[in-house]
């Protein structure tokens, strides 16, 4: 039972970390599209896009950090205060007791995972398929 628990939380942050690059663009755009109903393009339909994809985007990023946290209830780590770099003390002695024992979890792999592969992605085709849009 453990162990198909945290798979299905694997899992579930691997389909989130890819929809955050497929399918909420897609479902924004979508979004857009009906509420408009135009077939040129107008300021409200890109005003559309953007503010269903950021709440998609948000959602979808605060989903992620549930997951991690129940991952983390669920496998027994340590709760350990997190703090962005650029907060931290430059007193390195105050920062080692913070950073003995961290590690980086199944879960944050499969977000940088999902990153590496979408930019992959993403360059493979600007280089070989998207073609010039200069004319000519």
């Amino acid at each position: 039972m453990f162990t198909l628990k945290r798979t299905a939380l694997a899992a579930a942050t691997a389909f989130l970390a890819i929809n955050i690059w497929t399918g909420a663009p897609l479902i924004a755009l979508w979004v857009g599209s009906r509420v408009v109903g135009e077939t040129v393009l107008s300021m409200k339909a890109v005003f559309v896009v953007i503010a269903v994809l950021a709440v998609l985007v948000f959602a979808m990023a605060m989903a992620l950090a549930w997951l991690n946290g129940a991952y983390a209830r669920l496998t027994g780590e340590p709760h350990r205060e997190r703090r962005l770099t650029w907060l931290r003390s430059m007193n390195v002695e105050d920062e080692d007791e913070v950073l003995v024992g961290t590690r980086v979890g199944v879960l944050e792999r499969i977000v940088v995972a999902s990153v590496y592969v979408a930019v992959a992605v993403f360059l493979v085709w600007f280089f070989a398929f998207a073609g010039s849009p200069l004319p000519g």
